[in-house]
């Protein structure tokens, strides 16, 4: 039997149409967009303002059109996964509902949640499907509505988050592009720097934790500036070392797109010029599991068969990693 290896075989974004502005935040909170702009490198981020809509809303969109431009229809997708750290409801998972929305009917779904680094990690799990030879076609979705768990008051976290999706297909290749390796981390320790304090099992909703407004993102941002910047490069270096990667050798780095200090010093620690750097971080802001499919998508024309590309991403929990990877089809 040829070898193959699971490749990107197509890729869609979805973002809302409406924009939240620097200006905007200024007549919110005490900022101004100099400071914001300095410090994280962004500029508007778009908000998912039509109410009864979700995350699995926004997915559904990306893996419509993800499906559209690849020519396929939604019964021949084996399965689904979905990385978001906003999910529709606890339970059922968001991918089930993505599914249904989408008319997939013959796979299986789940989600994955390991925050902002939570599409690499379902990247790499969907890519484990694909080489047992029992799955042809796995979509992997990164959704994230963080409008819904942002407190608009504290001003060091509301200026970071927007809402956004994308999606890709994983197929399997004969022509040795695809997945070719990755490095994945977790730390339990970083919990205490980066959480949702109440709405677990640990510290159910109450009318006193909706009082104390404890069902937004918490984060200690110099401690998880300083652990997103060395272990978010680290991965990046890691998985070059790994596979004989030289920086020339390297077409595009795809970071998360938490806060561009961290994405500038992967790419130094990477040897990477900024024009091999995909950063859409202005545009949008940090849709946490979207960031890293919607650069693809941005920079799909721009994509050539056989380019190398690492992506790498940080999140909370503390989980971080990379992923190395040829990309496996020309768009022009």
């Amino acid at each position: 039997m040829a070898k193959f290896r699971p490749a990107v075989t197509a890729v869609n974004g979805y973002v809302p149409e409406d924009k939240l502005t620097n200006s905007d935040l200024e007549k919110i909170v005490d900022t101004n967009d100099e400071w914001i702009r300095s410090r994280t490198g962004i500029e508007e981020r778009r908000i998912l303002k039509t109410p009864g809509k979700a995350a699995s809303d926004l997915g559904a969109e990306a893996v419509k059109g993800l499906l559209k431009k690849r020519g396929i229809g939604p019964e021949e997708v084996d399965l689904l996964i979905c990385a978001t750290a906003t999910p529709d409801h606890l339970f059922p998972a968001t991918a089930n509902i993505i599914s249904d929305k989408c008319g997939i009917k013959n796979a299986w779904s789940f989600d994955l949640m390991a925050a902002c680094s939570g599409f690499i990690y379902a990247l790499t799990t969907a890519a484990q499907f694909i080489e047992t030879g029992k799955h042809k076609k796995v979509v992997v979705v990164g959704a994230d509505k963080m409008s819904s768990i942002v407190d608009y008051t504290d001003r060091a976290t509301c200026i970071i988050f927007g809402d956004g999706a994308g999606a890709v297909l994983l197929e399997a290749d004969e022509e040795g592009n695809g997945i070719i390796d990755s490095v994945l981390h977790s730390d339990g320790m970083g919990r205490e720097f980066l959480h949702q304090k109440a709405g677990g099992s640990m510290k159910p909703a109450s009318i006193q934790t909706v009082e104390n407004r404890e069902h937004f993102v918490y984060q200690e941002g110099r401690t998880v500036f300083k652990f997103a910047v060395s272990n978010m490069a680290d991965a990046g270096a890691e998985i070059m070392e790994r596979n004989g990667l030289k920086s020339e050798d390297i077409a595009w780095l795809v970071p998360h797109q938490a806060n561009l200090r961290i994405i500038d010093a992967t790419a130094r620690r990477m040897g990477l010029d900024d024009s091999k750097v995909m950063i859409n971080i202005h545009k949008y802001g940090n849709t946490t599991n979207g960031t890293i499919p919607l650069c693809l998508w941005e920079w799909e024309n721009q994509l050539k068969k056989g380019d190398n590309i690492v992506l790498a991403a940080f999140g909370g929990g503390f989980t971080w990693g990379a992923v190395y990877l040829k990309w496996a089809y020309n768009t022009n």
